[in-house]
């Protein structure tokens, strides 16, 4: 089965240079934190954790923007954490194979992966066709393309980051409500929402197609 998907991979740039300088307890720690982010952050933007990488993630999104907001948000919460460790990624959209129900094929989870690998610590470099989900408080600026493994040519794309003078806070569209970025409940194509009956009304509102659903995320 085909489907459309958005992918990202992250992990802690230099986390096997802190280990043997530090050792398993205090890796051990930085691990942890890293990965509460991820746990929170993730399941409040619908964004799914598909597999742990012993010091990285990847994830699997419907939806391209909520998957750029989410990897965005990662990246800050680990800053935040006085992490000695900084986060990097890789974020891709396209249409790829579903195989065996719990496993995906394709270009798309491929580079996103690459693009991992290949960025610099606090770096999160995003495929070109993804401009339009950047969300309004980050930023994105063309990179030089890229040399990936695997792919004949230099791939072009975008470093994206948060904005230093961005909202910390968003507006509710059903409410009017203004909710800090850490309490917003539902995330639906860059609004956020202070709660899950907002969110109902927003989406009886705007349905979309669900010609997609059934073979999950």
């Amino acid at each position: 089965m085909r489907v459309g998907r958005g992918f990202s991979f992250v992990d802690l740039s230099g986390f096997t240079a802190f280990t043997d300088a530090h050792g398993d307890e205090e890796a051990c720690l930085v691990l942890t934190g890293f990965r509460a982010a991820v746990r929170e952050v993730s399941s409040r933007r619908g964004v799914r954790v598909a597999k742990w990488q012993g010091d990285g993630a990847m994830f699997v999104g419907v939806e391209p923007g909520p998957l750029v907001e989410a990897v965005l948000e990662i990246e800050e919460k680990v800053d935040q954490t006085s992490s000695p460790l900084l986060l990097r990624g890789g974020i891709t959209f396209g249409h790829v194979i579903l195989f065996e129900g719990d496993d995906y094929i394709g270009s798309a989870v491929n580079l996103a992966s690459r693009l991992c690998d290949v960025a610099a610590p606090h770096e999160i470099l995003v495929s070109c066709d993804l401009e339009d989900y950047i969300p309004a408080w980050a930023s994105a600026q063309p990179a030089m393309p890229v040399d990936v493994r695997g792919f004949a040519q230099p791939v072009p794309v975008l470093r994206v980051h948060r904005r230093e003078d961005a909202a910390e806070t968003v507006r509710d569209p059903i409410c009017r409500m203004d909710v800090p970025l850490d309490a917003v409940t539902l995330w639906r194509s860059g609004e956020g929402f202070c709660s899950a009956s907002c969110a109902d009304l927003w989406d009886d509102a705007h349905p979309v197609s669900t010609g997609d659903a059934g073979d999950g995320v």
